[in-house]
This record gives C-alpha cells, sequence and structure tokens, in this order.
C-alpha cells in the first residue's frame, strides 16, 4: 500500500477529487492511503500566520519555513519507518513527465507540498527530495498540480486499474503516442473502423497499431522521435509515413 501526505493551505479541494473514479476505488480497495493536512495548524503564531514579508524587500509574500517542518516532522513520528520521497511543487522545478509518474509510484510514501503566495522560504528546499513542476506555466497554488501528479502516479500502483496492459501501453509510457482505437458499431455516419482491426490476423494487427502509433507521433509530436530509439521495422515504418503524409 503506498501513503500520500500533502500539506496545503486549502485541504478542502482535495475533498472530490482524490475521492472519486480510479483513486477512490484505490483508496476504497485499501491500496492507498491519503492525508492532507493544512499546514496552518502548526503554526506556531497565536494568529496562525504562515507567510511573512522577504528580507531584502520584494513583491508579495513568501511561505515560512517553521509550520511545513512541524507539518512534515509530525508525519515523520507518524511513519517513522518508512522511507518518503518529499515533493515541493514549484514553477522552478523539475517539469512532471510519465517516466516522473512511473518513479514516483515505486515508493512507498509521498509527501506533496503545495506552495502558495509569492514562494517559499528558500529553506524549505531542504526539507525535501524533488522540486516539481506541472509545466510552464504558474497556478494561483500547488493544489491543482498535486492532484494531477497523484492521479498520474496513482494508476500505476498494481492492482490499481485491474489491467496493467492498459497503463503499459499508455500515450508517453511506451516512448511514442497511442495508435487510435475504435469500438461498435463498425460503420457510423460513413465513418467506418479500418478492416485490419476486424480480420482476426493479429500479427497484421499489431503492425497497423504500431504503424499508426509512430504516424500519430510524427504528426502530433515529432519531438519524441528524436530520442527514441526505432528498430529497423519502425524505420521502415517512418519513411512509408513520410511519404504518406506529403
Amino acid at each position: 500500500m503506498m501513503r500520500i501526505d500533502v500539506l496545503t493551505l486549502f485541504p478542502r479541494m482535495f475533498e472530490g477529487p482524490m475521492g472519486e473514479s480510479i483513486i477512490g476505488k484505490a483508496r476504497e480497495k485499501g491500496l492507498l492511503e491519503m492525508n492532507v493536512s493544512n499546514f496552518r495548524d502548526f503554526s506556531d503564531n497565536k494568529h496562525q500566520t504562515v507567510d511573512d514579508y522577504p528580507y531584502g524587500g520584494g513583491a508579495g509574500m513568501l511561505l515560512k519555513v517553521q509550520p511545513i517542518y512541524d507539518n512534515i516532522k509530525a508525519i515523520e513520528q507518524e511513519t517513522p519507518t518508512t522511507k518518503k520521497r518529499v515533493i515541493l511543487l514549484d514553477p522552478a522545478g523539475k517539469p512532471f513527465n510519465q517516466a516522473m509518474a512511473e518513479e514516483f509510484s515505486q515508493e512507498e510514501h509521498l509527501v506533496f507540498i503545495c506552495g502558495h503566495y509569492e514562494g517559499y522560504d528558500e529553506r524549505i528546499r531542504s526539507l525535501v527530495t524533488d522540486e516539481v513542476s506541472l509545466g510552464d506555466y504558474v497556478l494561483t497554488g500547488g493544489e491543482l498540480g498535486a492532484m494531477v501528479m497523484i492521479d498520474a502516479t496513482v494508476r500505476l500502483l498494481p492492482d490499481v486499474l485491474g489491467n496493467t496492459i492498459s497503463a503499459q501501453t499508455d500515450s508517453h509510457s511506451t516512448g511514442l503516442l497511442e495508435h487510435p482505437q475504435y469500438t461498435r458499431p463498425a460503420s457510423f455516419n460513413d465513418m467506418d473502423v479500418p478492416a485490419v482491426l476486424m480480420n482476426g490476423n493479429h500479427k497484421l494487427i499489431e503492425e497497423w497499431q504500431l504503424k499508426e502509433s509512430l504516424r500519430r507521433t510524427y504528426l502530433r509530436r515529432p519531438d519524441m522521435l528524436e530520442t527514441f530509439a526505432l528498430t529497423d521495422q519502425m524505420k521502415k515504418m517512418l519513411k512509408e509515413i513520410e511519404a504518406e503524409e506529403k
């Protein structure tokens, strides 16, 4: 079972998304324990303030180190024997991707720190193992980013999806975008399912799926092909695709 702790000033934001769908089912099955704490509760200030003006001046307010430090220490006291990955949500962090989700899914305990205001007291960074960004843009806080990362990670845990092949063949998990897929009816408004998918020849189906996966990646994310290790078969298919798409 994986344990996830989230440190946030807005714990109610997690009530809906983290209790529904795959995440909710993982918690019901006992595959995931999730705890959300408000680090304002750990402030040693009688007014429970968690932010202050930066030394040296500057715009905005910074999150103070003390409440977050004490919140993390409380979690460590609850789980003294578990190895923890402490993740700071920060626009300046390493961009989150599928490989990182797969890496996180191997951990037994993840702790997410959701920032707010202008930024962090630099000493908070000494408490974390990872600084991660959802992308090259700025949100009002780290909560939405944490939810996305948790969702991408938890769905990879054993028995969460109930079908490990599904997760293994997702776009980005293989290094390519996923091939087109179809279901019934075979024909709809003059749009037909490719005949190769209905002929029962699994070898031809696999070849079609691979080629269409390459085609979709070539057309939509050619940058992914720059670092992908193409087999001789894939190189041949890619040449065919380039000729067909001209």
